[in-house]
């Protein structure tokens, strides 16, 4: 059986595999995503303590993932993710029992945001750069939007489950449940025939193989680009971990119920977002195309100060959903049609370092800024920046064309 254009990535056997456990798996952790950021509230009521889980979660992305990329280059990548995937089962099944058994505090959930954290870190860079080796680089924009497709369909179901689930079983089932889908997920890996076996190392150290990535990331100026606007979006214009609960609870004075279907919108505007991307040819996207969408994310952030209404706010979080995927799917793309394969694991660990690794400034900046000034201000000031960092980026990038444009015409005919 042929797939159509729009699904082609599922062709392959591997992807397909590996696409059906992240969809049960994936529907777990976004529950538990919903499930901790409620837990802090619940416990704590506060904006800075919600904000410092999140910065204690990603900040081993920004101490760590070079190192990360490093190892992944090094390691067969199907065994890293199984083991990555264990642990998080593990870290899943440790906040359950605390929750159910009444003993769960505030500093239990911090550590264990910092040890999944340090997982996570590990995990992202050898399952990104794990999806070329179960596909192929023709297909490879398809199967990133239909990787993102699960990812964010699966936070339409899962937020909305965890909303139902908590306000009547409690949040320690939200978590138990989590760690029973990482079965799904480590069984499709365990089936999967691409081991994603490292290439020929040239004798150099782990130092020498860091600063290489990195080298190659700072003299190529699409990279660089792309990695500024990811710079940009990770520190203002993507906490949602932070902004959905605390718009939720403290403006629109909304239950578990409600915070959950807030954070589907932006999954289901998502998931809309990468079936946009999956439709297009093969390639990768203009770089104009993810200018455009970063735009879109401050726009709407600014927005949302400004929301009273919940179906409002639902619906500018739906066009924030539409817009970060195309503008994180198309970079990841980008990226990894862009590198040499022998570099993939580096570059992806420095695409996580950058997205991910960066949060905790942006979690920890929002979150002070909203407790001490309120929601609508930690909107208003993060969209603003953020919109005026990519104006400066963008025409970084079109006075670098044009310079180069005017060079080429001045140059005398041979």
């Amino acid at each position: 059986m042929r797939f159509p254009t729009g699904l082609r990535a599922f062709n392959h056997r591997d992807f397909r595999l590996f696409w059906t456990g992240q969809l049960v798996s994936l529907v777990g952790t976004w529950m538990q995503t919903v499930g901790q950021a409620w837990l802090v509230l619940e416990l704590t009521n506060s904006p800075f303590k919600l904000g410092l889980i999140t910065t204690l979660q990603f900040a081993p992305m920004l101490v760590f993932s070079f190192v990360a990329g490093a190892i992944t280059d090094r390691l067969p990548k199907r065994r890293l993710v199984v083991a990555t995937q264990t642990a998080m089962l593990g870290q899943a099944l440790v906040l359950a029992a605390l929750t159910l058994s009444g003993h769960i505090r505030y500093w239990h959930i911090a550590v264990l945001a910092t040890l999944y954290g340090v997982v996570n870190t590990m995990d992202q860079p050898a399952r990104q750069s794990f999806i070329v080796e179960m596909t192929s680089k023709d297909d490879l924009l398809n199967a990133i939007a239909l990787n993102s497709a699960v990812f964010n369909g699966t936070r339409v179901v899962g937020p909305a489950v965890a909303g139902l689930l908590i306000a009547r079983f409690g949040v320690g089932v939200a978590f138990l449940l989590n760690s029973v889908s990482f079965v799904a997920v480590i069984a499709a890996l365990l089936a999967v025939r691409a081991q994603g076996l490292p290439r020929a190392r040239r004798g150099r150290s782990m130092r020498e193989e860091i600063v290489e990535g990195i080298a190659y990331a700072l003299r190529t100026p699409s990279i660089r680009l792309i990695l500024g606007l990811l710079l940009v979006v990770s520190v203002f214009l993507l906490n949602y971990n932070v902004l959905v609960p605390l718009l939720a609870r403290q403006v629109l004075h909304e239950e578990a119920e409600g915070f959950g279907l807030l954070m589907a919108a932006v999954g289901l505007g998502a998931v809309g977002g990468a079936a946009a991307l999956a439709g297009l040819g093969r390639g990768r996207p203009p770089l104009g195309a993810l200018v455009s969408a970063a735009v879109v994310l401050g726009l709407g952030t600014v927005s949302l100060s400004a929301v009273q209404h919940f179906w409002v706010a639902a619906a500018v979080l739906l066009m924030m959903g539409f817009s970060g995927i195309i503008f994180m799917a198309g970079s990841n793309t980008t990226l990894q049609v862009m590198v040499p394969d022998e570099l993939r694991g580096r570059m992806m660990s420095l695409y996580m370092f950058v997205f991910s690794g960066v949060t905790p400034i942006g979690a920890f900046l929002l979150g002070s800024i909203t407790g001490a000034f309120g929601v609508p201000v930690g909107c208003l000031v993060s969209g603003t920046l953020g919109l005026l960092a990519i104006g400066g980026l963008a025409g970084w990038w079109r006075a670098r064309h044009w310079r180069g444009h005017a060079l080429a015409e001045a140059r005398p005919p041979q």
